[in-house]
């Protein structure tokens, strides 16, 4: 069988070649083609170069690259595969290196920042996976807990250790055959990540004579390691919330030419001590002292003070899990995507899979080591035996489903405190399973699709609560706009509408509100700074942290002396100052991030996008996550919506925020982007005849 590349009516690649290996070279190759500056910057990532190629704004995350020693882990973990998955993988990359040589890595992006693409190395996949990944689990929340520790004390961590949607957003959903009407099972869902552009998932279809899946892959990564359909066999993952990761505080010291460092066993030489080079572009070049102890790499402060190393499963075993992916696409039953997944490392990830034959599994698959509670909350003593980790792995929750699972980054289904300390509230997995119920025993994909698009406001009801209040512990006395507006938010139904104005009145109560309490003589306090690069201001963002944790200070706020019934009746008064007549979805749009944002410098501007209004909110089904007191955009939302149908692959549907090509001057760039706003979903087209083939 020739390689060949077809494209259906939206331009999604479908791939067919005569075996695994070749495949792997063919979606390389088209990886490469149709995303290529968004896999070179991913290259650029992950070997700490972004500021060689793109100036001086990439040296903090090239510093943090370098600390974290992410091209070297990819290294590690790729010389540790098996033979196979290490041939398989190289085959990947043999066919990026040949789009470069057959004048395939054309990108407008290129042109315009005077760059170029170069060769990748066989590991390069590995280090693009760790850079969408390093980031993604619980390790920058311990720098904030700490920073609250430090500053109001560590009983105030309670006001920000919350069941409260942390970068979450994730929903998964299975039913079995005896609720739907065809008699198959279901997966559907809807992974939440940064609205990056081009998106973060790719669609595609990979066929060989051993398999064929259908999926959305990583660009610049082989296979479809988190959503795919066999024909017979589908999977689906959302973020377990699982806390793998461990801050150590190091103590360091120079014992003659030998850095030091303070272990259980008493001092011992560091893992790693030597200085790199960070090429910029139009600036000098920086230097970056790299350390590891036997923890991890330190990746903040260092021998002067402050070193704090960062201990995860792939570093510590090598290993990151990719010897999974081959095995999930062979994957006939529910059973074989379970057992593939046994080699699963990081991210921890909640797992539902399916198979034509009717069955229904959930499972968390990864690896989260069995340590001392206290690691999971902030950085510990590196020196302390009781923080080690013990060797072993938390024996993580499978189970059958019965009827209905729902997966929503929730404590039930990410495994509780058998595997985490904080989870996203059950708001939207009680939301999804009361549609799902409601919805009767004849599920099929209409339904899927309505329950991507509810917009409840799972928060509404607390918030509604404070509202409804006696105003504050000395009884806070409303002027007359100020009344009216708590009159008309009290009578909302907590719909988040892109057309409600009543959804934009209230937003623009909660921004206020946010920035109140934000204010308070104590969590103002905590815009000092926490003495971390700026890579981690995100989350330790005050306004941003107060936003997220505002259910909880609304219950605990007063036992801190926080007066929130106050601060929400000072928070009408300056909403109904500035009354509107605005839709939600007028100042709730989305905001794609696109690499050259991230670099005013380099001298290109990022491709512009039509306003789009969106519903939805943090906390709901739809979960178009905005920043209450900082933004009403949307910069994370669902990356991809799917519906996998066991009865007839070809009645699956998806869809992505963007388009399925990289290059902007493409048709199909942008041609999603309307459908995806509106909760539309796409046909999953399996017939060959009703695609075009692509001449080479």
């Amino acid at each position: 069988m020739a390689a060949e590349t077809f494209r259906d009516p939206w331009g999604i690649p479908h791939l067919r070649a005569g075996s695994a290996t070749e495949l792997a070279f063919l979606q390389g190759g088209n990886a490469a083609t149709d995303r290529s500056w968004q896999v070179e910057v991913e290259r650029w990532r992950s070997e700490g170069r972004t500021a060689e190629h793109l100036g001086p704004d990439g040296v903090v995350w090239d510093r943090f690259a370098r600390q974290a020693r992410i091209d070297d882990t990819a290294r590690r973990c790729f010389h540790n595969l098996d033979p196979a998955t290490q041939q398989w993988c190289g085959a990947y990359v043999d066919g990026v290196n040949n789009a470069l040589e057959a004048g395939r890595r054309e990108a407008r992006e290129f042109r315009d920042t005077a760059t170029a693409p170069a060769r990748w190395e066989p590991w390069t996949p590995l280090g693009v996976f760790l850079v969408h990944h390093i980031l993604f689990s619980t390790f920058p929340n311990k720098l904030w807990r700490d920073h609250v520790a430090q500053t109001l004390g560590a009983e105030a961590v309670e006001l920000f250790s919350i069941e409260a949607p942390v970068w979450a957003g994730s929903n998964a959903w299975a039913a079995t055959g005896g609720r739907t009407g065809s008699g198959a099972p279901f997966i559907a869902g809807d992974p939440h990540r940064l609205l990056e552009l081009p998106g973060v998932y790719q669609q595609v279809r990979l066929a060989c004579p051993e398999f064929d899946a259908v999926g959305l892959a990583f660009p610049g990564v082989p296979g479809l390691p988190h959503f795919g359909h066999t024909g017979t066999a589908a999977w689906a993952v959302t973020n377990a919330m699982a806390d793998y990761q461990d801050l150590y505080r190091e103590q360091l010291r120079r014992d003659g030419a030998t850095l030091q460092a303070l272990g259980p066993d008493g001092w011992e030489p560091v893992v790693a001590d030597h200085q790199e080079e960070i090429l910029v572009r139009g600036a000098a070049t920086e230097t970056v002292h790299v350390v590891e102890t036997a923890r991890g790499p330190v990746i903040s402060g260092g021998p002067d003070g402050g070193a704090l190393s960062l201990r995860a499963p792939s570093r510590a075993g090598g290993q990151l899990g990719f010897e999974a992916l081959l095995p999930l696409l062979r994957s006939r039953s529910a059973a074989d995507i379970e057992a593939a997944l046994q080699a699963w490392v990081e991210p921890v990830n909640c797992v539902l899979a399916a198979d034509t034959g009717g069955d229904v599994r959930q499972l968390v698959a990864g690896k989260v080591p069995v340590r001392n509670p206290e690691n999971r909350v902030r950085p510990v003593p590196a020196e302390s035996p009781q923080h080690r980790w013990s060797g072993t792995w938390v024996d993580l929750p499978a189970s059958r489903v019965d009827a209905l699972a729902v997966n929503a980054n929730d404590r039930e289904s990410g495994g509780g405190s058998l595997t985490g300390l904080e989870f996203a509230p059950a708001h939207r997995a009680h939301r999804i399973r009361q549609l799902l119920e409601d919805a009767g025993d004849n599920l099929d994909v209409e339904d899927m699709q309505r329950i991507h698009m509810d917009c409840r406001l799972g928060s509404w009801p607390a918030l509604r609560a404070l509202l409804a209040g006696p105003g504050g512990k000395d009884g806070i006395s409303l002027s007359a706009p100020a009344a009216e507006l708590r009159d008309r938010l009290l009578a909302w139904d907590g719909s988040m509408h892109a057309a409600s104005t009543d959804a934009a009145a209230f937003t623009a109560w909660r921004s206020a509100l946010v920035v109140e309490l934000a204010g308070d003589p104590l969590l103002a306090r905590l815009t000092a700074s926490a003495g971390h690069s700026a890579l981690f201001a995100p989350w330790l963002n005050p306004v941003s942290r107060v936003g997220f944790a505002l259910e909880t200070i609304i219950a605990k706020g007063a036992g801190h002396g926080i007066d929130v019934a106050a601060a929400a009746g000072r928070a009408l008064e300056a909403a109904a100052a500035s009354p509107s007549s605005a839709a939600w979805g007028e100042s709730h749009t989305v905001l794609p991030l696109h690499a050259l944002s991230d670099f005013p410098g380099a001298g290109a501007a990022a491709p512009a996008v039509p306003a789009t209004a969106l519903s939805g909110d943090t906390s709901c089904v739809l979960c178009t996550e905005s920043l209450p007191g900082v933004t009403d955009a949307s910069f994370r939302g669902p990356v991809a919506r799917y519906v996998w149908d066991l009865s007839d692959r070809s009645k699956s549907r998806w869809i992505v925020p963007f388009g399925a090509s990289g290059q902007a001057d493409d048709p199909n760039f942008l041609s999603q982007l309307p459908l995806w706003a509106a909760g539309e979903l796409l046909p999953v087209v399996t017939d060959w005849d009703q695609l075009t083939k692509e001449t080479p």
